[in-house]
């Protein structure tokens, strides 16, 4: 598949509502695969949304150690409880970290890359990641949420 250069802070992509994806194409598919090879091209990343990669379409990916690969196609969180507030970064606000509450336990429900319809739970690490991409497809950056923001990290 290719890896996508990952759009910054200022790109207007990051910044709009990203368009629902209908039905699972063979075009979505190679989305999912090239938001991987993205993700997996970085040092860090954890998570990423197709409009870090200038596509403005409902889709992310998100990645742990402990939790494996989800891929999310028109993911919605429709519940959520609990708060926690931690540090997060960006790969598209480089070199910044910022403490944001999210909350600590929410309910998603997605599309996955062969068109079933599902829903998880998800908590700790694993929530704040999908609220974070999730958010990404509402043009919100996590710099909007949170409380202190530390700039010019190395």
């Amino acid at each position: 598949m290719a890896v996508y250069q990952i759009v910054k802070e200022g790109d207007p992509v990051l910044r709009q509502n990203a368009i629902e994806i209908k039905e699972i194409t063979p075009s979505v598919i190679r989305l999912l695969d090239n938001l991987k090879d993205t993700l997996h091209s970085t040092s860090n990343g954890v998570g990423l949304a197709a409009p870090q990669i200038g596509i403005s379409k409902r889709a992310v990916i998100v990645e742990t150690e402990d939790d494996g690969l989800f891929e999310m196609v028109n993911p919605v969180i429709f519940a959520a409880e609990g708060e926690e507030e931690d540090w997060e970064g960006c790969l598209s606000v480089p070199g910044t970290e910022g403490r944001v509450m999210r909350a600590s336990k929410i309910k998603v429900r997605y599309m996955d890359r062969v068109g079933r319809n599902l829903e998880m739970m998800a908590q700790g690490f694993l929530a704040r990641i999908i609220q974070h991409e999730t958010d990404h497809l509402n043009g919100i950056l996590y710099i909007d949420r949170a409380q202190v923001i530390n700039r010019d990290l190395k």
